[in-house]
């Protein structure tokens, strides 16, 4: 007999995602996203992102299900976000993940949020290599990573985003430019008709003596926001901003990338996270990647944003390699630092308990 089907739910944020997982496969998905009602405030706001969950959760999965061409009595196991994230949006996920496995009698898993958009990668392009090299590139995190096997090992960092990741500094640069909310799809829409050597923008952290794999973009927003105040009464030339301020960030993340995976040996580089999406991003991940002659691997666009797919994705791996469960108690951590995929806190964002 085969693996159970895993559903996975995923509510760390502004998306409503449940998908459905077995084997590696992906037979369904679903998300719903508030960040409409987000966009007149310029960020998400906590609470209306967890109302949102409430109404979206129990269509999203009804969704996924009818995707799949599956019933509820078909899944075999939950698997649901417990962190990092917003606390009032992680403790609807949570819930209905609780109330499902309970009504079901199957286990459930609790899954750190950035390692299911590293599993998200296996959806596409199957088992990670051991080891690989990850470039987590989302709105609020910037790591650089060295995995093995995902659902066993513990998880090396090689570098973190100090201050501001790189989807914050595209989200508040667009906001100075005077671009809608969220600020990496409308950057990357008007570097199409920009030069990206236009503005010298700094290479934050590249320095002989900078730290080599830690990432930091508040600078780079500063130097940014510096040159929008520069055009005061005059026409922003917002593609030209946008086109170079795009370059300087892909700049740092692949060339960091790429050094790491020469100075370990790596010969895969997988990038991941909603700014992955970044067109200038992967372009030149891709022509980095192979003069150094390493394999590139990059989620479709449908599975670099938040997405109840990747979760049930790092189910399916935890379940295929025979993880215990998530004790009953298990609650969330809204900022727990990613050790391993599997993230089980208890009690008031008590002790974790590893796979």
């Amino acid at each position: 007999m085969g693996s159970p089907v895993v559903l996975g739910i995923e509510s760390s944020c502004d998306e409503t995602g449940a998908g459905l997982v077995r084997d590696g496969r992906l037979l369904g998905h679903a998300v719903a996203s508030s960040m409409d009602e987000h966009a007149r405030y310029g960020g998400v706001v906590p609470e209306i992102a967890a109302r949102a969950h409430v109404h979206a959760l129990t269509p999203v999965v009804r969704r996924a299900l009818d995707t799949a061409g599956l019933r509820m009595s078909d899944v075999g196991a939950v698997a649901v976000t417990t962190g990092p994230g917003l606390s009032g949006a992680l403790q609807v996920g949570l819930a209905g993940a609780k109330s499902l496995a309970y009504a079901l009698d199957v286990p459930l898993y609790g899954v750190h949020h950035l390692a299911g958009h590293v599993a998200a990668d296996t959806l596409e392009h199957g088992p990670l290599p051991d080891p690989c090299m990850v470039l987590i590139v989302s709105g609020g995190h910037t790591s650089l990573l060295l995995v093995r096997d995902l659902a066993r090992d513990p998880i090396v960092h090689l570098g973190d985003t100090l201050d501001d990741a790189a989807g914050e500094c595209f989200d508040k640069v667009a906001r100075v430019f005077g671009l809608p909310y969220p600020g990496g799809p409308a950057i990357d829409r008007a570097a199409r008709d920009g030069d990206p050597a236009a503005v010298s923008f700094p290479r934050p952290l590249t320095g002989p003596r900078d730290a080599p794999y830690a990432f930091s973009f508040s600078g780079l927003k500063t130097a940014a926001a510096r040159w929008a105040e520069g055009h005061a009464g005059r026409a922003l030339p917002v593609a030209d901003g946008a086109a170079s301020l795009q370059e300087a960030v892909a700049d740092v993340l692949t060339r960091k990338a790429v050094a790491a995976c020469r100075e370990h040996g790596v010969g895969t580089l997988v990038v991941v996270g909603g700014v992955a999406a970044n067109s200038r991003v992967r372009a030149l991940a891709e022509e980095r990647c192979r003069a150094a002659g390493i394999a590139l691997r990059v989620p479709p666009l449908r599975l670099c944003t938040d997405n109840g797919a990747m979760i049930a994705a790092v189910g399916d791996l935890l379940v295929r390699a025979g993880a215990g469960p998530a004790p009953l108690d298990v609650s969330i951590d809204p900022s727990a630092p990613l050790e391993f995929a599997s993230l089980n806190p208890v009690g008031r964002f008590g002790r974790t308990v590893a796979a």
